[in-house]
């Protein structure tokens, strides 16, 4: 009971995470097109970019310190009450961007969803009580009042304390860089990469003191730290030399669709099903992080998607080499720990089979009809749990839409939406099969797919529709088994 309680618990936490950061990077997704835009204009035309232009490179200033912190500020605040919370929320943002002078990114991911909090108190506490006629004076009048009100403090308060602590933090980050400490960080990021919190580290924590320190160098280091497909390829190279069955087989597409589409989610399950090599993913990164630090390697903004293409497209001019070693020697020494745990294991499950078929075979000459009837009881089980899982699937009729989740919706549910839904059409089926994030899944889905790690919060967020968890969203079997009982 005390096992299962604590495995409940462990579950629970690792889903408040999932979703807290989920939150965070909810508000810097949506807007990354707009990141990249800002990071291609400085690339080219500051005085140290490919092409130095006096004139355009005035763009450079305002878009970061008003045009993106005001992206992020309305959509946080849309994210906790739609339109009305995303105006609120991006009037509050510019009390902090004007009551400061770096990027604004943290303060906007704090004041932009809480105005928008704060009003939709306000809105809840008086719906049904205005009088027929007045809403729309109320809903404009209310919005103002205290979307001003909150505007006054932001600028004289909490603008200073965002801007006290992310001094601090960049403080931390030079010293890391200085001393040549900052590979350590990829201790923790690799881990919480695997949980798919990826999303949350890179745009939600790293990207904001990044740019504030790409404003002011030309380039940030903590660009790269979370988005280096080094480690990730090591991986993928080592399941296509030393790895078994379908993982195998699967490996050399997840490395393509890892390395050059910069969907990293790929590689997850990878870890996932031999945990140990999360070793190796720990091992590459420090050994890349490391690489870009003793050469002063940065970015002038964030590579999103993580590809190497993003990578080359976001290196500042003559320092495109300095990037691709720490890609380059974070893959060697990920792929040399990988092929070395993976060849070390694949020895002990031959051993292990071994001893297994010899145990077999004593059992089927020494009990053979005990065996027999055991058979027939291991089948009426599993007859007995067929049945009983069956009771929670949706039959061909009531299957209208199915629905690909992942954490940020933009990466390996994508993939996974498009593989099904080329077998579906093959059948000529006619259900819908589209992706989300995870935190968007429609109230009308009848059938979710997710990561077996990310299945609690789905079921959190759509009890209604029949959930599936699979460990590879590039080649699972689950995808065939659903296209025969729906076509």
């Amino acid at each position: 009971m005390a096992q299962t309680t604590s495995s409940t618990s462990s579950g629970s936490a690792r889903v408040g995470v999932q979703k807290f950061g989920r939150f965070l990077s909810g508000m810097v997704m949506p807007n990354i097109g707009a990141f990249i835009a800002w990071g291609l204009i400085t690339a080219l035309f500051i005085p140290t970019g490919w092409i130095p232009n006096e004139y355009l490179a005035k763009l450079v200033d305002p878009m970061i310190k008003f045009l993106l912190p005001l992206l992020i500020g309305y959509t946080g605040g849309t994210m906790v009450h739609k339109q009305r919370g995303g105006v609120i929320g991006a009037l509050v943002t510019m009390g902090v961007i004007v009551g400061t002078d770096i990027p604004m990114f943290l303060g906007a991911m704090a004041v932009g969803p809480g105005a928008a909090w704060v009003l939709k108190k306000f809105d809840k506490a008086v719906e049904g009580k205005i009088k027929s006629g007045f809403e729309m004076l109320v809903n404009n009048f209310s919005l103002g009042i205290i979307g001003g009100g909150l505007v006054l403090i932001s600028y004289s308060i909490v603008g200073r304390i965002i801007e006290a602590v992310t001094s601090a933090l960049s403080a931390g980050v030079d010293f890391l860089v200085s001393n040549h400490l900052i590979p350590l960080v990829n201790i923790l990021i690799e881990p919480a990469k695997v949980l798919f919190l990826n999303n949350a580290i890179n745009h939600g924590v790293l990207s904001p003191i990044a740019a504030e320190q790409a404003l002011s160098a030309g380039k940030s280091l903590l660009y790269m730290l979370e988005s280096n497909p080094g480690p990730g390829i090591g991986i993928l190279l080592a399941y296509m030399f030393f790895g078994r069955g379908s993982a195998r087989q699967s490996a050399s597409g997840a490395a393509i669709i890892h390395f050059f589409g910069g969907i990293h989610e790929i590689y997850f399950p990878y870890i996932l099903m031999k945990p140990r090599l999360i070793l190796a993913a720990i091992a590459g990164g420090i050994t890349g992080t490391l690489t870009f630090s003793l050469l002063n390697a940065g970015l002038v903004g964030p590579p999103s998607p993580g590809s190497i293409i993003a990578y080359l497209a976001m290196a500042p001019r003559g320092e495109i080499i300095p990037a691709l070693s720490g890609v380059i020697t974070a893959a060697i020494v990920s792929f040399g720990v990988s092929a070395l745990l993976l060849k070390t294991e694949k020895k002990q499950e031959e051993d292990r089979d071994e001893l297994e078929e010899a145990t077999k075979r004593v059992k089927d000459m020494k009990a053979a009809g005990s065996l027999a009837a055991s058979g027939v009881a291991a089948r009426e089980a599993s007859a007995s749990i067929a049945m009983e899982a069956s009771g929670g699937l949706k039959s061909k009729e009531e299957v209208r839409k199915i629905i690909f989740a992942c954490d940020a919706g933009m990466g390996s549910s994508a993939m996974g939406a498009s593989i099904l839904r080329k077998k579906m059409k093959a059948v000529g089926s006619a259900i819908e099969v589209s992706n989300t994030a995870i935190g968007d899944i429609p109230s009308d889905a009848d059938i979710v797919v997710t990561h077996k790690t990310l299945t609690d919060r789905a079921r959190g967020i759509a009890p209604q529709a029949e959930h599936i968890s699979i460990d590879n969203f590039l080649k699972s079997p689950e995808y065939d088994v659903l296209v025969e009982r729906l076509k």
